[in-house]
């Protein structure tokens, strides 16, 4: 039986590039010539691509017999989704198995920026609290806690938050009728009556740089940001420059504009805790994330519907 030919766009598990190559015959983009991915497009069926991969419509142009995009995450803002429709291909995610580990890293990175944890840790390693006491930080407890975006994740953080004796308000496209906490009708106003301001909401044009320096002025001089959605929806230089300049006091970030490249200023600063895209990567998740990747593409080349598609 000839095996499907699909293109891998980004470097994956080798366990699961192998699972793949028992079924598929696997072809990683970063390693074709152009000339060799135009040879290979009439018989390129589909495409295996992270959260972060830009699948464009010239990309979807170029594969005539493509027919799946299956993509490892959540988010699928770099797909073009209209281009995929209009070309009868099918796209798939892996929704909902990665809530609970990115709402507590959110967490994690909100206790870690108002607490000056990374800032501690580095204090007590120069041998500073021998000689000096550490400042005092904010308290987290009893907060007001903002969250942009209250879908899946955003509700997991607000359950998690009540758990600190937080006040949860959000902001969306509509007020949720089933949630009791208080809606705004956008991110500055949220910002404007919180002390903690969590981004959850899904990137794409209609959120791109909603974060902006109006936001960070309104969260104010002792406000906390957290990032654990897409890079996009923050302007990375209003927030290096908020930073800077005091005008909020911290901000945790797990994504990026760019990555992995990160700007230099923001890397420079003290009030920051950074880390590398991996609220979502536990263990657990990652491999329940791996097989469901799998099984819709198994699912898709069996003629079998497929297990979650991108409505």
């Amino acid at each position: 039986m000839v095996k499907p030919n699909i293109l891998l766009l980004s470097r994956f598990p080798d366990a699961f590039c192998a699972q793949l190559r028992e079924h598929f015959d696997c072809h990683e983009y970063a390693q074709l010539e152009d000339d060799h991915l135009q040879a290979l497009a009439p018989r390129l069926r589909g495409i295996v691509a992270s959260g972060e991969s830009i699948v464009t419509r010239d990309l979807i142009a170029r594969l005539p017999a493509l027919e799946i995009i299956s993509v490892l995450g959540v988010g699928y803002d770099g797909i073009d989704i209209e281009a995929a429709r209009e070309h009868g291909v099918c796209v798939t995610h892996t929704p909902g198995l990665s809530t609970d580990d990115i709402a507590d890293f959110a967490m994690a990175l909100l206790l870690s920026a108002a607490r000056q944890v990374v800032t501690a840790d580095r204090f007590v390693r120069r041998g500073d609290w021998t000689v000096s006491r550490f400042p005092v930080t904010p308290r987290v407890y009893g907060g007001r806690i903002g969250i942009v975006g209250l879908g899946r994740i955003g509700r997991a953080v607000a359950e998690r938050a009540l758990g600190f004796g937080m006040s949860v308000s959000y902001t969306g496209r509509t007020p949720k009728t089933d949630v009791p906490y208080r809606w705004h009708s956008d991110a500055r106003t949220l910002a404007a009556n919180v002390d903690f301001l969590v981004v959850c909401a899904s990137g794409g044009s209609t959120t791109h740089a909603l974060i902006d320096d109006t936001v960070l002025a309104a969260l104010g001089p002792s406000g906390v940001l957290v990032n654990v959605a897409r890079g996009s929806i923050v302007d990375e230089n209003a927030l290096v420059q908020a930073l800077r300049e005091r005008k909020i006091l911290a901000a945790g970030i797990d994504v990026f504009c760019n990555e992995p490249h990160i700007p230099e200023a923001l890397l420079a600063l003290d009030n920051v805790v950074l880390t590398p895209h991996m609220a979502s990567t536990t263990e657990t998740t990652v491999r329940a994330m791996l097989d469901l990747t799998f099984d819709n593409l198994v699912a898709h080349f069996a003629g079998q519907p497929v297990l979650t598609p991108v409505e």
